[in-house]
């Protein structure tokens, strides 16, 4: 069983009482508006995960070798993404705790220990994308040595953290202005590139794979955008606006978490496609493969001006900062939840730098490392979706907000998807066909 004394807490009294009194008054003129911007703020704080640097990598990968062909797995993983994440936000909402507490509760300690490890990995390769695409923002967009931008960006990942002692809502504040940031930078990106839209919406609709290599990035797309490390926190982000709730209060905070999330989500893929879109663009058209983050940034100036390579680095700026306080966070989740480890967030943070660190000291290429890690996460989600799915099918643990019928199937089936695609990578990898 878990020990409730590591249990974080889900908000201050104070919270939980405004909470309270919005889901007990009576429907008022704009009240329905006021009640779903107080819910607003996991989603998006959960949907900076499905736009951090990781995901350039392999946008930018997909686009500048394939053209439009991915844009594809942009949709499909971010139709994943928002089922996942309703899952996510339902279990924590039903049950009053996050998934590694969960699974602490209901799996051997033996077990328990196993998706501990697992999930430690996750948060490894997460953070690596994320502080890899900080330092790399800094040092294209400031000429900042790679070292120095590494420190510059441990500095600002403590320091935004540090802002979460003053409640979770100043951190999806500041993080709901990066995502900002990041949403503006590639919508110039998309006026500049003048993709053709008629192709583009085509490959969205029409799936393709032309190889080997596409299989790996495709995978690689899949997961930056279904990332595991925020299925463990999504659960765990609900958890301030969900004290002493009844059931009927809990379908209602459940109905406003899905619209937050159809919000967040909706907004993560457009920036991801765009992503895709701008590189097919700029880089496909012009016979352009980009092998690093740095050939992406220095060829957008010739090609479509200072403003273009300036946006892509302030959004790669953006886009690591906001990633690595959302890293940190979940962090905390999955090192308290599964096995009950109380170690300090700042040497948990430390920790997990260590791998990016390694990688700017030996000269590694920063973008190889960045596309792997991500399809690290991608053999790593089952780990995390299987587990919930076993415990939000269970009505002892859920009541009323147990899964029906379909949503178990549609779970499987999204885990057997991704286990398949792995499976094909490895296949292709080991058989010589990429």
């Amino acid at each position: 069983m878990l020990d409730e004394s590591y249990i974080p807490a889900a908000g201050s009294q104070a919270d939980s009482l405004g909470f309270e009194k919005i889901f007990t008054r009576k429907a008022q003129p704009f009240s329905k508006v006021q009640t779903l911007l107080k819910f607003l703020g996991p989603a998006f704080i959960v949907s900076v995960a499905y736009v951090d640097p990781g995901n350039f990598a392999t946008n930018i990968s997909g686009g500048s070798k394939f053209n439009y062909n991915l844009v594809w797995v942009i949709l499909w993983s971010n139709l994943m993404a928002i089922f996942l994440q309703s899952l996510s936000a339902k279990l924590g909402i039903a049950t009053g705790y996050n998934l590694p507490q969960m699974c602490g509760k209901v799996f051997s300690r033996k077990a328990n220990w196993g998706f501990w490890v697992v999930a430690e990995i996750a948060a490894m390769a997460t953070n690596l994308a994320e502080f890899l695409g900080c330092t790399l923002g800094l040092y294209l967009l400031f000429r900042i040595p790679m070292a120095w931008a590494g420190l510059i960006t441990a500095f600002l990942t403590f320091f935004i953290v540090y802002l979460g002692k003053y409640g979770q809502r100043v951190l999806e504040a500041v993080i709901s202005v990066l995502v900002a940031v990041i949403c503006v930078a590639y919508t110039l990106e998309l006026f500049l590139a003048k993709p053709d839209w008629a192709q583009a919406g085509l490959h969205v609709l029409m799936p393709s794979l032309p190889n080997g290599e596409a299989v790996m990035i495709a995978v690689g797309m899949l997961g930056a955008t279904v990332m595991p490390h925020v299925i463990y926190l999504h659960s765990q982000l609900v958890q301030q606006r969900n004290e002493n709730l009844t059931e009927q209060q809990k379908k209602k905070h459940l109905k406003m978490e899905r619209i937050d999330i159809t919000i967040a989500m909706n907004i993560a893929f457009v920036i991801n496609a765009a992503m895709v879109i701008v590189s097919a663009a700029v880089f496909y058209k012009n016979g352009m493969a980009v092998e690093t983050i740095e050939q992406a940034h220095q060829s957008l100036a010739p090609l479509l001006g200072a403003a273009s390579s300036g946006a892509f680095g302030l959004a790669l700026i953006a886009s690591g900062l906001s990633s690595s306080v959302v890293g940190t966070m979940a962090g905390t989740t999955i090192m308290q939840g599964f096995v009950g480890l109380k170690i300090s967030d700042n040497v948990t943070r430390l920790v997990t730098m260590l791998p990016a660190m390694l990688i700017i000291i030996l000269g590694i290429n920063p973008m190889q490392a960045l596309v792997f890690s991500q399809v690290v996460l991608s053999f790593i989600l089952p780990a995390a979706i299987i587990p919930m799915l076993l415990i939000t099918r269970r009505k002892d643990l859920m009541g009323s907000l147990v899964n029906k019928s379909m949503t178990n199937i549609a779970g499987w089936i999204i885990a057997g998807i991704i286990i398949a695609a792995n499976a094909v990578l490895l296949v292709l990898t080991f058989g010589g066909g990429i």
